[in-house]
């Protein structure tokens, strides 16, 4: 998947770079192979035009990515050491670009995550091109080709979108400029936010006519998109179009072009939720219609129902290609995210370098899960919340998820499957990795001089880590890798019930697509659980309280799969969850009761400008027609 270097089109490149770069920062142009010269040869047989759409293709940001994908390491799910933070700790252990989002370094000069303006508008780039050329292919079937152009629109929708995502408001490049284009004519301008994602929705349902329902060679194809696919992105797209952050955003009312066009329209409008509604469940009906469902979790062992629901929650995201997926990005796989948040679950084996575990979760994201009983924390009438950050030696009654004798944290007992599923903490019993006996599991300790002790906040992310991998000495770690899940029916389900609720308030059907993925992790119902347990009975009643439950069951069910940071954004609550303290155990204490007492390991600062990205100051500097974000 390699770029093409095609001459007739050299100069428009050329042009393009005057528009987003600098001359001395792109290179792309030059790795190219020698034998596909101009953009005839390039289309003129079927082989060469199938290279052309693995090009288009290959832009695919990288979700999942601790490297690149700014979801994963730009917000409050992860920590891990930083010098002068964590006393004690390396500077050389930390150093991947996104985490400086998290720490509050952007900035317009040399800005975090530039290479997605730069790559995003070059992938539009060669669609624009893919679609130009496609029809004077001589040796392809009709078929074929408008799967292709399906994908290829598709992907030129997705580019846009997820610029978007990033700086709000683009220049939206419909059609490939003419080699003879002047100046002002590719000194591109942004357009206003609504123009954007009607374009980015026009192309999807466009797509959608050329694709197919499912793939029909999983051998070779699977990855490549289909139409559950194209309808699953067009309601996200939708729902961020209906989102606070877009829809009646009065914050960024100062945010114009030039000539005085509003970028943002600031004027609140219900029906969009109506409309990311009805998109919602056209993608779920696509999807189940072809077999997606919830993925379960069937073993050949005689194991616990706790430990069975709990590897349901981990493969539905652990298992490649499961029932649940809808759209895993085969260009981003898990390799690297598994040895960096893995504990070193055999403790005879501590010494196994290849496992990093300079990844851990902070005090927030363990508050976040629910107690046994599906409700809140704070808000469970038998669940005593002040007294978290005591002790407790654990009891029979609590196997499968803390070893028996065990003296840890109370904050880890009497939680929901989900929390069991994602967490490692001191303590935990650690499902799976060459132990699949629940008589025989390994279990972790996090404590200062124990095996896992002295890592940045003391607890682990489980739900990452394929359970199958094992660890071996001196260095070995087979990783049972896994394509990234991009969307998750789950995650489509909860968006339908958050669009159903904005648009016409709590009922039946909301309730039941809520309920759905709290079933798969063992939970009651909504009404059920606040009626019985709750001291806010009455919360799922209303649309407010309602918004909170779904908000929260999207921050449980798809922690840590790079969704939390772009939802408290688009919901517009990131200042009031992310103006506060980053807290981990005091992982330099040897006893139960002072390692449970939280540190404070960083303070974290959200200003109003850190919603979007800034653009590159030098590419407005070269145009004049670009404005800068708010604040920036």
């Amino acid at each position: 998947m390699k770029t093409l270097k095609y001459i007739a089109h050299k100069w428009q490149a050329l042009l393009l770079m005057l528009v987003f770069t600098t001359g001395c920062e792109t290179s792309y142009l030059d790795v190219v192979p020698d034998n596909l010269a101009t953009v005839e040869d390039a289309f003129s047989m079927r082989t060469n035009a199938e290279k052309y759409l693995f090009t288009c293709y290959s832009y695919m940001p990288s979700h999942g990515s601790i490297e690149s994908d700014p979801g994963m390491l730009g917000g409050d799910e992860f920590w891990g050491f930083i010098s002068g933070v964590a006393p004690g700790a390396s500077s050389a252990f930390f150093k991947h670009d996104m985490f400086n989002l998290s720490l509050g370094h952007q900035n317009k000069i040399n800005p975090y995550g530039n290479s997605f303006w730069d790559d995003m508008f070059k992938a539009i780039r060669d669609c624009n091109i893919f679609l130009d050329n496609i029809n004077k292919v001589p040796d392809i079937d009709e078929l074929e080709k408008r799967e292709w152009i399906g994908e290829v629109k598709f992907l030129k929708a997705y580019y846009h979108f997820y610029l978007i995502k990033l700086y709000g408001p683009i220049p939206l490049i419909k059609e490939s400029l003419p080699i003879d284009a002047t100046i002002d004519e590719v000194r591109v301008a942004r357009q206003p936010i609504d123009e954007c994602f009607n374009y980015v929705i026009s192309l999807l349902d466009e797509a959608a006519e050329f694709l197919p329902a499912e793939i029909t060679d999983p051998f070779n194809e699977l990855g490549r998109i289909t139409k559950p696919i194209a309808l699953s992105v067009k309601a996200k797209v939708m729902l961020f179009r209906a989102s606070p952050l877009f829809n009646g955003n009065n914050d960024f009312e100062a945010l114009h072009n030039n000539d005085g066009t509003k970028l943002f329209n600031t004027s609140y409008d219900e029906n969009k939720w109506a409309e990311a509604a009805s998109a919602c469940k056209a993608a779920i009906e696509a999807s189940e219609s072809i077999g997606v469902q919830l993925y379960r979790f069937n073993s050949l062992q005689q194991l616990s129902d706790a430990t069975v629901v709990q590897m349901g929650i981990r493969n539905a995201v652990c298992e490649k290609w499961n029932s649940e997926i809808i759209w895993a990005n085969s260009q981003s796989w898990s390799s690297k995210v598994q040895q960096n948040v893995s504990a070193h679950v055999d403790e005879t084996n501590t010494e196994n370098t290849t496992i990093r575990t300079e990844l851990c979760t902070p005090l927030r994201m363990l508050n976040i899960f629910y107690t046994k009983n599906g409700v809140p924390i704070e808000e469970d009438k038998s669940w005593n919340y002040n007294d978290r950050y005591g002790v407790r030696t654990a009891e029979e009654v609590d196997f499968p998820n803390i070893k028996k004798g065990y003296k840890t944290t109370k904050i880890h007992f009497d939680r929901e499957n989900r929390y069991y599923a994602n967490i490692g903490f001191d303590g935990g019993y650690w499902y799976g990795q060459g132990k699949y006996n629940e008589d025989d599991l390994f279990y972790i300790r996090t404590k200062f001089k124990q095996p896992n002790g002295n890592r940045p906040t003391g607890s682990f992310v489980k739900k990452l880590v394929h359970w199958e991998n094992v660890q071996t000495a001196p260095k070995g770690y087979s990783i049972n890798s896994y394509p990234w899940p991009v969307i998750r029916l789950s995650d489509l389900y909860l968006m339908y019930a958050e669009a159903l609720n904005e648009s016409a308030g709590p009922s039946e059907e909301v309730k039941n697509y809520i309920d759905k993925v709290r079933e798969r992790a063992g939970l009651k119902g909504v009404d059920e659980a606040w009626a019985n347990y709750s001291n806010n009975p009455t919360k799922p009643d209303s649309k407010e309280g309602l918004r909170e439950i779904i908000q929260q069951e999207r921050m449980i069910e798809l922690a840590y799969e790079g969704k939390r940071y772009f939802d408290l954004r688009r919901w517009k609550i990131a200042p009031n969850i992310l103006n506060s303290d980053v807290l981990g155990f005091d992982v330099h204490q040897t006893t139960s009761e002072m390692f449970s007492d939280p540190k404070v390991l960083f303070t974290k600062r959200f200003r109003q400008r850190d919603y979007f990205f800034p653009i590159k100051d030098s590419y407005i500097i070269r145009n004049r027609n670009l404005v800068q974000n708010l604040g920036w």
